[in-house]
Parts: structure tokens; sequence; C-alpha cells
């Protein structure tokens, strides 16, 4: 993993990302990732950050992050759009 964060720098490096543009990159989908495993719970993912809550929510408003986008990312399509399950029976 590391090799691939050195290469991933290089990149970004030699594409001429700014600093400041690269570690707000980071943090945005280093915390949509913490925050989809726990299905947009802000508490949480903010346990697992090592951060406060509120240190969270001014990070997610900073960065234009929208909880509700993660969270409707999150759920299962309805019915009507989900394949049917198909039942196999071995019964002869």
């Amino acid at each position: 993993m590391k090799r691939e964060l050195d290469h991933l720098v290089f990149q970004m490096h030699a594409a001429g990302i700014p600093y400041a543009d690269a570690v707000r990159e980071f943090k945005k989908r280093f915390i949509t990732e913490v925050l989809a495993r726990h299905r947009g719970n802000q508490c949480k993912a903010a346990e697992e950050l090592g951060m406060h809550r509120n240190t969270l929510s001014r990070t997610l408003a900073e960065l234009d992050l929208n909880t509700e986008q993660i969270k409707r990312g999150l759920r299962r399509p309805p019915r009507s759009v989900r394949p049917a399950l198909q039942v196999v029976s071995n019964i002869r």
C-alpha cells in the first residue's frame, strides 16, 4: 500500500496539483469512505476517525460533503427496480 501511495503522490506532484488541493481531496475520500462504512452515522464515523463529532461536522461543511447524499447512495433500490430472485427447487 505504501508503494501505491508513493506512486499516487508522485503522479499528483508531476501533474502540478497543489498541496492544498491534494490534502482536500484525500480528506474528502477518506471521510466519505468511513461515513459509507457507518451508513452515514456521523457519531460512529467521528469515533473511528478519532475526532469529535462537531469537528467532523465542521470538516464536512468545509469540504462541501453532504451526508444525506452518502446515505441515499447506500439505500437499497425499491422493489420494482431490484432483480427478481430465482428459486431453484431440487424436488424430483
